[in-house]
């Protein structure tokens, strides 16, 4: 592991055709700092891998405006306008994965599993092409989910790249660490050696390639509702 100065040094090795997985859930936990590098970088064609593609101008929309999306494997293409419009001209290709299968198929990658098979998707278009075999019932091949590169963000990291996530901003994130061969993280806060306690660490050291200090975090919410207080 190496602590890099900032994003676009972290990524500079990212290359037109490449597949790239991007942590959070929906604008919960996104790699902020990550994706506005890619902005700035002379790239396109790119695999993305992340549940889903940003929502209203943040996130990842922000290089799929810039036509640097080839394909999108994802759960969720709800909320987006951007990725609703590319869709409807075919100007990307959508492969829409149950999100259950979504997770597993990453963490297959990150386990070194080829392929498993499950129920979720028989009898839909989701199982198209796909091997069928019956068990308890009929299940689908489905097949593990790798990347060039991940980059995901956490709330603190040590000095060896020990990560620890806020709350549910964990999501997807450490299984996409696992299963790429770079992955780029990200975090609020780089701590000493021994300052994150070991059972607390949500992600050992030994997944994560390059860490540096994130800023200027937003840490948009998509929708804030609060409830009244009764005196």
């Amino acid at each position: 592991m190496k602590i890099y100065t900032d994003a676009a040094h972290a990524l500079a090795d990212l290359k037109s055709g490449m597949s790239l997985m991007s942590g959070g859930f929906g604008l919960c936990g996104i790699p902020e700092n990550s994706i506005d590098a890619i902005t700035e970088m002379d790239i396109k064609d790119l695999t993305v891998i992340s549940n889903n593609i940003g929502n209203s101008g943040r996130g990842l929309v922000k290089i799929l405006v810039q036509d640097k999306i080839k394909k999108a494997i994802c759960s969720y293409v709800g909320g987006n306008p951007d990725l609703e419009k590319r869709l409807l001209n075919k100007e990307i290709e959508i492969e829409l994965v149950p999100q259950g299968t979504f997770s597993e198929r990453i963490r297959a990658a990150g386990l070194g599993i080829r392929a498993f098979y499950t129920p979720t998707g028989y009898a839909t278009e989701v199982a198209h092409g796909k091997e069928v075999k019956t068990f308890d019932r009929p299940c689908l091949l489905e097949t593990a989910l790798h990347a060039d590169f991940a980059i995901i963000k956490a709330q603190k990291a040590d000095t060896y790249g020990n990560l620890w996530f806020k709350e549910t901003a964990r999501n997807f994130s450490p299984l996409m660490a696992m299963a790429a061969k770079i992955s780029v993280v990200e975090v609020e806060e780089i701590v000493p050696l021994g300052a994150i306690k070991p059972e607390d660490i949500h992600l050992p050291g030994l997944f994560v390639k390059r860490l540096y200090q994130g800023r200027n975090y937003k840490n948009d919410i998509e929708f804030l509702k609060t409830r009244g207080i009764t005196p």
